[in-house]
């Protein structure tokens, strides 16, 4: 598409340290569309023989001659990047004409924007952004900087070579080479998004490539705990206090519903009596910065009682003695071998566990469930409702029984 409006204005120009005759110095000004570029051109005159009306030289000497023909020279020169700019559908800017004649590379890349754009996260860091969330961009980053030196064997792009056929591509190798499932390839695309995103909004890319690309994550099944599994999990007796430490942490999530996280940073001044007058926790999601307010169930405010006085609670102000997420998902798996369950135990199960077996199936309101969670819309919460075939089933046995009693 054209420009709506292109005008190319040539004139003096005072130099900075000007004193009483001098001469001035000639500047090129390109507008398009309201927007201005301008720069020098290399030259000086004589404002007394300057028409400000022609932007020329006035007179018929040969010195004024050949600044004219110099000028002519420009103009025209102009008038080519413009037309190089549209022949070859690159933006077309008053910044872009002027960079074009003067031979600066203006390209914007793939790379240096998203590296840019992840040091701009990391020095909001934690403020406004969680480390996981900068993690995920630099992962992000990592990926599509391989996939381009696989795909296009060079270290960077023209971000104005983005389209469907690259993110197609990009998606197929996250699948085949990296070997990632659906749902993490979607979740990478969707965090490179919001850079290319970024793009569109500055007129770096004339159109979103994702546009005609799909997005949608697969339902996956979310594995939870039964009633049965958490009493044998609570009412086991561990050989080492390292396992009954990490038993207690993950349980006091399955009852609270916090995931790992915020556990984590969970303070003891965040255990607080509510209007009650039981104790409650009230704090705010570290992914989302969502307040959460949670009722302690007696279970839990159990397990926040026995480590009030364990040294790490009392060194960090902190509720829980919590180790690292690796290691708390390495000793799990080693709980769940030796209480016979047969799930991939993890302590993000704790927070499907809470959802699940310690609300919804108990007939907590899903819009109770869902605030406790932190939960942002009743959509994040309701497919924990969906994979309740336990709730389904106690409902139509009270809808039985309800029948009969009417016959």
């Amino acid at each position: 598409m054209l420009e709506k409006s292109f005008s190319i204005l040539i004139y003096l120009k005072k130099p900075k340290y000007y004193q009483t005759g001098d001469p001035y110095q000639v500047y090129l000004r390109i507008t398009v569309d309201g927007e201005r570029a301008e720069f020098s051109l290399k030259r000086t005159w004589d404002l007394s023989r300057w028409n400000n009306r022609s932007g020329r030289a006035s007179g018929t000497k040969e010195d004024a001659k050949s600044i004219n023909s110099f000028l002519e020279i420009m103009t025209t020169k102009v008038h080519d990047a413009r037309r190089q700019l549209i022949d070859a559908n690159k933006g077309l800017n008053a910044n872009a004409i002027k960079n074009q004649i003067l031979g600066v590379d203006d390209r914007k890349y793939i790379l240096r924007e998203f590296r840019a754009h992840n040091d701009q996260i990391a020095a909001l860091v934690p403020e406004e952004y969680s480390a996981g969330t900068l993690d995920l961009y630099e992962r992000t980053l990592l990926h599509v900087s391989r996939f381009i030196e696989w795909k296009y064997n060079v270290e960077d792009m023209d971000i104005r070579k983005l389209d469907y056929e690259f993110i197609s591509q990009f998606s197929f190798w996250l699948k085949s080479e990296r070997k990632c499932q659906h749902n993490t390839t979607i979740k990478y695309l969707t965090y490179f998004k919001k850079i290319v995103l970024l793009c569109v909004k500055r007129r770096w890319l004339p159109q979103d490539p994702f546009a005609e690309f799909s997005l949608a994550k697969k339902e996956n099944e979310r594995p939870y705990l039964t009633d049965a599994e958490l009493k044998k999990i609570g009412g086991k007796s561990f050989p080492t206090e390292r396992l009954s430490v990490v038993r207690d942490i993950f349980l006091f999530s399955c009852y609270t519903g916090l995931a790992y996280a915020d556990v984590l940073k969970l303070k003891q001044s965040e255990i607080v009596q509510g209007f009650d007058g039981e104790e409650w926790i009230s704090t705010s999601r570290q992914k989302t910065t969502t307040a959460s307010k949670i009722p302690l169930l007696p279970a839990a405010l159990a397990i926040v009682r026995r480590y009030v006085d364990h040294p790490v609670c009392q060194l960090k102000g902190t509720v829980m003695p919590i180790l690292s997420n690796q290691k708390m998902n390495a000793y799990l798996k080693e709980i769940a071998d030796t209480c016979g369950i047969h799930k991939n135990l993890s302590f993000h199960i704790a927070r499907h566990t809470f959802a699940t077996t310690v609300t919804l199936s108990k007939g907590v309101p899903i819009e109770s469930v869902s605030k406790m969670l932190g939960h942002k819309n009743l959509k994040q919460t309701q497919h924990y409702a969906k994979i309740l075939d336990l709730k389904v089933s106690g409902d139509m046995l009270t809808l039985k029984k309800k029948l009969q009693s009417e016959l």
